[in-house]
């Protein structure tokens, strides 16, 4: 995990999550430099998290933000918990799919925020990344965690 306030950083080696061996980033067409660069600034990214009454994997897409050098996710308020969410809060172990210019598949655990004052420290970021202007809709009704990455 990275330290507060520090850059989410990609280790050079990192296990993969599916058959818990270790893969060489070196080795890889995309590079640890190209997925740090890639966690520099947010994007869109899929998501596959485990379902949480079937057990299956559930692939969507969403966005991802860099926040002090802290990786975010959230969403748009509704009064509803989103199936992701839920999912995560079942089982925080995730992949977070990196796609477009840099493509990667990295092994990631959620951090639900529920804490009113984080989120409220949080969410402007997102709100002014979207030109949202309903921040108190967006603190009692968006989704968000904080991503990270084991042996980042």
């Amino acid at each position: 995990m990275t330290p507060a306030g520090s850059a989410a950083r990609w280790p050079r080696s990192e296990g993969n999550s599916r058959t818990g061996r270790a893969i060489d980033v070196d080795a890889m067409a995309t590079t640890s430099d190209a997925i740090n660069a890639a966690l520099e600034r947010g994007s869109t990214i899929d998501i596959t998290t485990t379902g949480r009454k079937s057990g299956k994997p559930r692939r969507i897409e969403i966005v991802f933000h860099n926040i002090d050098g802290r990786i975010y996710i959230s969403g748009i308020p509704r009064p509803n918990k989103r199936d992701w969410l839920l999912n995560l809060e079942a089982e925080p172990r995730f992949t977070f799919h990196l796609k477009g210019r840099t493509h990667a598949d990295l092994p990631a655990t959620a951090r639900v925020i529920d804490d009113e004052t984080e989120r409220r420290r949080v969410l402007p970021h997102v709100a002014r990344a979207w030109r949202r202007n309903d921040l108190d809709a967006m603190v009692r009704y968006s989704p968000l965690i904080e991503v990270t990455f084991p042996q980042a």
